[in-house]
């Protein structure tokens, strides 16, 4: 997020408050690595780095053969 926020331009303290986290966390971040998911959205967000988190959620794999095949799952009906 360093690199980032260097190539847009901006200093810790513009990135801070147009991100609406404090300086500190985000120093504490850029030093450690260490940051609230709440603070690292918002990050990346302004940084247009909300991509990124793609990765971290890879799509599951298929559990049946409906899924594979992209049918819609047919749902049971409850009877009264």
């Amino acid at each position: 997020m360093k690199r980032r926020r260097i190539d847009a331009g901006l200093t810790q303290r513009e990135l801070a408050a147009r991100a609406g986290v404090s300086y500190g966390s985000l120093r504490l971040f850029e030093e450690t690595g260490k940051v609230s998911l709440e603070a690292l959205v918002k990050i990346a967000f302004v940084l247009e780095a909300e991509a990124e988190f793609e990765h971290l959620f890879p799509p599951r794999p298929p559990k049946t053969i409906d899924d594979v095949i992209g049918r819609p799952v047919r749902q049971r009906v409850r009877k009264r």
